[in-house]
Parts: structure tokens; C-alpha cells; sequence
């Protein structure tokens, strides 16, 4: 039985295909379309999942839809007529999508696909707990999901037993963690629903001076996590804009203007709202375990890629196990609907025992076979030299040993926003220079953002405080103490970003201003070449960790094709760019021709 889960029309458009359970493929729409966060109809990903599946759209046994439109404009509805008159400009933009194509889904899916079959619309958050607990390792588990918003919905949780999923409890619009950081995230000068993760990278530079003035002015928290906020500091429920006066008058300014500097207050705010955010969810956890009585927690909702709460809940939260899923955004509610559908809605039987989990580490995008990256090298005249699968892991190990960045392009692509080992850019974590260099240099983006290290599995407990397996990037550690740099009394009295330039540890290029980094463990069983290579580098170069960071510049989606790959490896300061067996030189390569403003392109995330 095959199953087609949809998400769309609000950010991270993706489809994903499910038969007889099995997770086939899955793809978010930016990966093919260039457009970073594309919310459009995933028409180029849903494509992609049916070839993948050899099957077409009109024999599909159903399609699964992430949410239900129609409660969702019921809430659009009633927030507007709830702050009439204010509002009407954000209200005149939205409707008209609304009333063409969004409440009628279930003709226009038909339309496009084909398909004259049974169509299935999950509650979001439904959808987001299904990609959680279906998708997860357990048998049974509690389940917590915080996003921005669903159609009411903002937080919810409950158990999961099986092949069933109970939501026990929610916090309903306007009342949202997720909102609550994006808010400061347009707040600080980033961009929303792309810039939270800045956010989270800017935080260890500064103090949570505003924490305080948080939890008294911006949200009542109770015990238990739950929460309501003081709407009369936020415009987002009919404005065009996250905030308003009377919060710039709170926190003592307008807000920082996109691309300028990122001053001190920048930081702290920063800070303390990224303290906030872990206090809520450090709440809920404890209130969840307290009620459920479960040992296991599986968390979704953009609010779960926050990788330091997660790793504050894993060291400090009262549960044994927790999982992330890793497409946890709104990606990843194509993949819950559908499993919802398979589970939930047909009652088939679910054994997680035994197994990790259903994911196929997250590897479920397209692949490009040797012959295909080489009829794109012969068709467009560019040099490289072929290696054997043999002497690759090596060859490569002694490039990362000498410095040099390396594109890195294999297998299928990843699904969700890591890189994992499969469309990333490597380096050498031993490197006081090389987070530098490729912020600036390669990625093109603030000198602040960290870099995750990818350490082989076993060796992960010799340089982080870090127990289990992290194979999605999702859970931050504390670096070991006998690797860390002790620092002077002149380093120690810098503030701000004056705090980058301190060697912390033996590995400085993934070791953040707190001594902490962002872990991807990594498995033979998972990724058999990217583990092999790393074990080369850890046998020559006597360290079993290496920088990962998305293959991508700043703006721009993590590549797909061979063509994205490279173009992005000759448009940026890269060395070398491995896609497949063929090792491509940057100093061979003849200079692009007619690549003008391709910055531009991108715009800023």
C-alpha cells in the first residue's frame, strides 16, 4: 500500500512516500525548486518520491494532507474579527490565497496528482506527534510537539502506545513558545522561520539581562510549563510584523535593522530568551513524565530542532531516553501524515522494538550515481581525477589533514535541515582558523554561526559529555573537560563576539564560546563511506572528529544535483568538491562564465 504525505502553503514545503510502513522517500520542494523555505505546492518533491516509489500518482491508496485547512482559516477568521479594525492590510494579503486555492485541498491534490482516491487531513499537531512517535525507536513513549502554530494549536502532548497516538493535553494560539522566539528573532534583525537557529548560535555570547523582564512583562509560566503571553507586546496575530511599540519601548529600542551590526544587547537578548525557552521546556518535560508515567519522550515542532534545550533535556530532564525527529519542522508533518494514515487511521500493527528507528538516517532524498556525476563533468568539460572507492577515504582524509575544504557529495540526500554526511562541506575541527574561514570565506554568513562536529560513534564519549548516539545533530554536549583550553586572564575578561577568537579545546573549530558543540555521531551502519573516511582521518591524523556544516551558502537551500554542488563548490572559497568517486580541484577549474549577482540570488535567510 502506498501513502503520499504532503505539507504546504505555510514554510518547508515536502512530500514524503510511505508503503506498508516503510519510509520510501522523502524530500522538502526548496532542494529542487532553489528557493530557500519554499512554501509552494511540492509538485518537484512529490515527483521525485513517486519515481523514487515506481508508482504514479492515480495508483496511490491514499494521500495524506499535514493539516486541516479549513480549521485553520476558521482561526485566521477569528482573529482578525477578534482585533477589528486593526489589521485589515494583513488581512486584504492573506485572504485571497485563502479563498483560490487553500480551503479547497482536497480538489486542487486530486487536480494535480491525478487521483481520484480517499485524501486524509490530520490535525497539524496530529502530524507532528506521528512524525515523532511512529517514526521513533519505542514501542511506547510520551510525545511533546511546540511549534509556531498549527490551525489552533501551538504545544500539545500526550502517549503514544503501539500504533495509536493520544494528545492528552494543548496551549492554543496566541499563546506560543515558538511565536515567542521568533518574535525576538525579528526582534534581533533576523529573518523569521529561517533565523531562529541564529538566535540560538548568538546566545552563549551574552548575559540573560532581559530573562527576568521575560517571565514578568512578555509571559505568565506556570509550574507545570504552560504559559499564556501579554499580547499587547506582539503584532503578529493581525500585523505585519512580530512585534510592536510597546515592546521596543519594553526592551528599550527599535528593533536591530537586518545586516547591520550585532551589538551587545543583540546578544543578551538573545540570551535570555533562549534561557526562557529552555526553562518552558525543562517544565513540560517534568509535567509530562509526572502525568504519563513513560521513561521515553519523542519531541517534533520547529521548537525541537532547538538543539541546546534538547541537550538540556537529555542531561537534566526526568526521562531515560529522549528522540528528536529530525525533519521536526513543518518537513517533517508530510511524514507524520502519512504515517498517521498507515497507523492510526488503518490500524496496521507498529514493532519498534529492537530497531533504532524508522528514519534510514534520515538519508531519503535523491542519489546520483557515478554515471551520472560523470555525464555532467564530460557534458560540461570540467576537470577531475577518478578514485577508486578504495583509495577515497584516505585520499580525503589527508586533504581535511592539510587544511584544505572539501565539498562533500554523496549517496541520498538528507531529508530535514542537517547535513549529515551526505551534501555537507568538511574540515579539520583541529583548526583555531577554520570556523573563520568558512563563515566568511565559504558559507558567507556571521562569524559567530558554530560548526557541529561529526565524530565516529565510539569516540563521541572521549571529547563530549554525551552518553547515546546523536546521529541527527540535534542534541548539544559539553566538551570534555581534559580537551579544554584553559584561559587567560586577558581572554577571559572579552564580551561579545571578541569571544570567537579564544582556542577553547584541542578540536577550536567546533567548540563554542560555552564549551559546547552540537554532536553528530556517526555509524558504519548509517553512512558507510562518511564513517569510513572519518576512521581514516582518526588512523592518520589521530582524531576521530571533523568539522560538518551544510553544503550550501548562506541563503541558499543544501544542494541536490551535481550541478548545485558544483556551483556552489566554484562560487565559494572551497578546495576541493568530491561527488562520488571523482575529486574535482578548484585550481583546474575554469573561472564560471555569466555567474553575475548570484549573492543576490539568495537574498538573506
Amino acid at each position: 500500500m502506498n501513502i503520499l504525505g504532503i505539507s504546504a502553503f505555510y514554510h518547508d514545503s515536502a512530500a514524503c512516500l510511505v508503503r506498508d510502513g516503510e519510509l520510501i522517500a522523502a524530500a522538502q520542494e526548496e532542494r529542487f525548486t532553489r528557493i530557500k523555505h519554499d512554501f509552494s505546492f511540492p509538485e518537484k518533491a512529490i515527483a521525485y518520491c513517486l519515481e523514487e516509489g515506481k508508482v504514479q500518482g492515480k495508483s496511490l491508496d491514499y494521500v495524506a494532507f499535514y493539516d486541516k485547512p479549513f480549521i485553520k482559516f476558521e482561526r485566521i477568521l477569528e482573529t482578525y474579527m477578534a482585533f477589528a479594525p486593526v489589521g485589515v492590510r494583513s488581512f486584504i494579503m492573506a485572504i485571497p490565497l485563502w479563498v483560490k486555492q487553500k480551503l479547497w485541498m482536497k480538489e486542487f491534490i486530486k487536480k494535480r496528482l491525478d487521483f481520484e482516491g480517499t485524501i486524509i487531513f490530520p490535525e497539524h499537531h496530529e502530524s507532528h506527534a506521528a512524525s515523532a512517535f511512529f517514526a521513533s525507536p519505542f514501542q511506547e513513549a510520551a510525545f511533546l510537539t511546540i511549534d509556531g502554530v498549527g490551525e489552533w494549536t501551538t504545544t500539545s502532548y500526550g502517549i503514544g502506545k503501539n500504533n495509536q497516538i493520544q494528545i492528552l493535553s494543548e496551549i492554543h494560539f496566541p499563546h506560543s513558545l515558538g511565536l515567542l522566539y521568533s518574535a525576538f528573532t525579528y526582534y534581533t534583525g533576523f529573518k523569521v522561520n529561517s533565523g531562529e537557529y541564529k538566535v540560538m548560535g548568538l546566545a552563549p555570547y551574552g548575559q540573560p539581562k532581559y530573562k527576568d523582564l521575560i517571565l514578568s512583562e512578555l509571559m505568565d509560566l506556570k509550574d507545570d510549563g504552560s504559559f499564556r503571553l501579554n499580547m499587547k507586546y506582539f503584532n503578529y496575530c493581525t500585523g505585519l510584523t512580530m512585534t510592536n511599540r510597546k515592546f521596543e519601548k519594553l526592551f528599550g529600542g527599535p528593533p536591530r535593522r537586518p545586516e547591520s551590526a550585532v551589538t551587545q544587547r543583540d546578544m543578551d537578548l538573545a540570551r535570555s530568551v533562549q534561557d526562557v525557552t529552555e526553562e518552558v521546556m525543562l517544565r513540560m518535560a517534568r509535567h509530562i513524565h509526572k502525568e504519563t508515567n513513560q521513561k521515553n519522550l519523542c519531541l517534533a515542532g520547529g521548537v525541537a530542532l532547538n538543539c541546546v534545550g534538547n541537550g538540556r533535556l537529555l542531561r537534566e530532564g526526568p526521562f531515560d531516553n529522549i528522540w528528536i525527529q529530525p525533519a521536526a519542522g513543518d518537513a517533517g508533518g508530510a511524514l507524520g501524515a502519512a504515517l498517521f494514515v498507515w497507523y492510526q487511521y488503518l490500524n496496521n500493527e507498529r514493532m519498534a522494538e529492537g530497531r533504532k528507528d524508522f528514519m534510514k538516517a534520515s538519508l531519503l532524498g535523491p542519489e546520483y550515481s557515478d554515471d551520472q556525476i560523470l555525464q555532467y563533468l564530460s557534458v560540461n568539460d570540467i576537470p577531475y581525477q577518478a578514485l577508486s572507492p578504495q583509495e577515497m577515504p584516505a585520499r580525503i582524509a589527508d586533504l581535511i589533514a592539510a587544511q584544505k575544504t572539501i565539498g562533500w557529495f554523496q549517496g541520498r540526500m538528507e531529508f530535514g535541515p542537517r547535513a549529515l554526511g551526505a551534501r555537507s562541506i568538511i574540515g579539520d575541527a583541529r583548526s583555531p582558523k577554520m570556523q573563520e574561514i568558512m563563515n566568511l570565506k565559504i558559507k558567507f554568513r556571521e562569524s559567530f554561526r558554530p560548526f557541529a562536529p561529526s565524530v565516529l560513534n565510539e569516540k563521541a564519549a572521549d571529547f563530549f559529555n554525551i552518553d547515546r548516539e546523536s546521529p541527527y545533530m540535534l542534541i548539544v554536549a559539553p566538551v570534555k573537560e581534559n580537551i579544554r583550553r584553559a584561559m587567560t586572564r586577558q581572554e577571559q575578561e572579552y564580551f561579545g563576539l571578541d569571544k570567537l577568537h579564544v582556542v577553547r579545546s584541542s578540536i577550536p573549530a567546533v567548540t563554542h564560546v560555552d564549551y559546547s558543540a552540537r554532536v553528530q555521531t556517526v555509524t558504519r551502519e548509517s553512512n558507510p563511506l562518511y564513517y569510513d573516511m572519518i576512521a581514516e582521518f582518526e588512523k592518520q591524523h589521530h582524531c576521530p572528529v571533523i568539522i560538518n556544516t551544510s553544503f550550501n551558502v548562506r541563503g541558499e537551500p543544501i544542494v541536490c544535483s551535481p550541478r548545485d554542488a558544483y556551483l556552489c563548490f566554484m562560487r565559494t572559497n572551497m578546495d576541493y568538491l568530491i561527488m562520488g568517486n571523482y575529486l574535482l580541484n578548484k585550481e583546474n577549474q575554469k573561472p564560471l562564465d555569466r555567474d553575475i549577482n548570484w549573492l543576490k540570488k539568495y537574498g538573506n535567510d
